[in-house]
């Protein structure tokens, strides 16, 4: 269910999205409002579900995570048991930065930050060893266009 959001609500976002480590003054000043009633708004889009967990975004390639694969899965598993082993599974791997649930004819893309190839290959058969999986196609990333966390006001 949505959420009815009005100009100042996604003022605020907007701002909170592109610096969340901003202070409470900065956001009013910036949103053309005062302080408490910035904050006011703030906890409301909190207690409504809209504005979750506040984190940073670090560098993959800074911190030599400099290959990042999708992963197309194809299982013939489609029993409740399998897809809760295979969903704690990917949970598990810090590796696994993105999971999908896809239609047609793949079942799940997996957006994978590794060091490099032979860490990928470290993951894949970790993966395979712990759940059957009919088909696997790992597809590199040679260069990311766009990546954002953004979303559109």
């Amino acid at each position: 269910m949505s959420v009815r959001l009005d100009d100042m609500d996604r003022k605020i976002l907007g701002e909170l999205q592109e610096d969340a480590g901003q202070s409470l003054d900065d956001i009013a000043r910036k949103v053309g409002s005062s302080k408490t009633p910035v904050w006011n708004r703030i906890r409301k889009l909190k207690e409504a579900g809209v504005i979750g967990r506040q984190t940073v975004i670090l560098d993959a390639e800074a911190l030599g995570l400099e290959a990042c694969f999708f992963v197309l899965i194809r299982t013939s598993e489609h029993e409740a048991d399998w897809q809760r082993k295979f969903l704690e599974t990917l949970r598990k791997r810090p590796e696994v930065l993105e999971a999908h649930r896809l239609a047609g004819d793949i079942d799940y893309i997996l957006k994978v930050r590794v060091k490099n190839a032979r860490a990928y290959d470290t993951f894949y058969q970790a993966l395979i060893s712990e759940v059957r999986i009919h088909n696997v196609t790992a597809l590199l990333s040679m260069e990311e266009i766009k990546s954002t966390t953004l979303l559109p006001l």
